[in-house]
């Protein structure tokens, strides 16, 4: 279930940040809306590097859509020559 707080709650920041852990962020609201996500450092950085990675994997399809894909051999040729 997720955890949801007013924003008015920061007054008492230590007991918010107490709430965060690891996969279980505190979703904060204003005015009875959803406003702001709390979240663990270590999940923050691991959804920053999963966009990078699904990033760097949608310029490499586009890249095989517009020039080909590379043959098995061609693939192990050119990952050696960056050996």
């Amino acid at each position: 279930m997720p955890n949801i707080k007013p924003v008015s709650d920061l007054r008492n920041y230590n007991e918010v940040l107490n709430d965060i852990s690891a996969g279980e962020p505190v979703f904060l609201t204003k005015n009875g809306r959803g406003r702001y996500v709390i979240l663990d450092i270590e999940d923050y950085e691991r959804q920053r590097a999963a966009l990078k990675l699904l990033a760097e994997l949608g310029k490499a399809e586009k890249s095989a859509k517009e020039k080909g894909w590379l043959s098995e051999e061609e693939a192990d040729a050119a990952v050696e020559s960056l050996l």
